[in-house]
């Protein structure tokens, strides 16, 4: 369980592709403090550390992750957004964020607005998913509020210290990112698809 609120930005230092398995390797402040089997949320998706060595750890992505989310975009030398799991009785700053991605978004406009950013996004509004006004999102990890909330597209509003502490300062249109809409969104929508089923 996260909480959407980023620790780090790490450094993508190395990608190894294996059978359908992806092992990347990253750069990270939170390094020291990590340990095998420990869960990280990367750009919003949980992975488990599998090695550490020095500054850098690594963590395996498979194919059902790969197939959902951009990690297949990685390069080296990206930046990534990076969580630890919550602990039990600390603050919950974002909202809930379990780290499972529902799917991914393309970057189609950033504006700036003195002083802030708006960025939008558009998505595939066939997989059911649906975001609300002044509801969360998650977006590569980070808790969000959406804005001009549509179909299939939505914005968020970015103040300084965001842009500055995430890599939302990377993005560009055409950028993919990943999305975790809202659990409790999710399991409203789930039961209103159920109910229509039965009538």
């Amino acid at each position: 369980m996260f909480t959407g609120i980023i620790e780090d930005i790490g450094v993508i230092s190395n990608l190894k592709r294996e059978k359908d398995n992806l092992h990347i390797s990253i750069k990270s402040n939170i390094t020291a403090e990590l340990k095998i089997d420990q869960s990280v949320a990367h750009n919003g998706v949980c992975l488990t550390v599998v090695t550490i060595n020095d500054d850098e750890y690594t963590v395996t992505a498979i194919k059902e992750t790969l197939d959902k989310t951009s990690l297949n975009t990685f390069a080296i030398n990206d930046k990534v957004n990076l969580e630890r799991a919550m602990k039990l009785g600390d603050r919950l700053d974002g909202h809930i964020v379990q780290g499972h991605v529902d799917q991914t978004a393309i970057c189609t406009n950033i504006e700036e607005a003195n002083g802030s950013w708006i960025f939008t996004f558009n998505y595939d509004a066939s997989l059911n998913n649906i975001t609300i006004e002044k509801g969360s999102i998650t977006i590569n990890g980070t808790s969000l509020t959406v804005v001009n909330s549509k179909k299939d597209t939505f914005s968020v509003a970015i103040i300084p210290y965001t842009y500055n502490h995430t890599n939302f300062n990377t993005f560009k249109i055409g950028t993919i990112v990943n999305l975790e809409f809202d659990v409790l969104g999710k399991y409203v929508s789930k039961l209103v698809e159920l109910n229509k089923a039965d009538q």
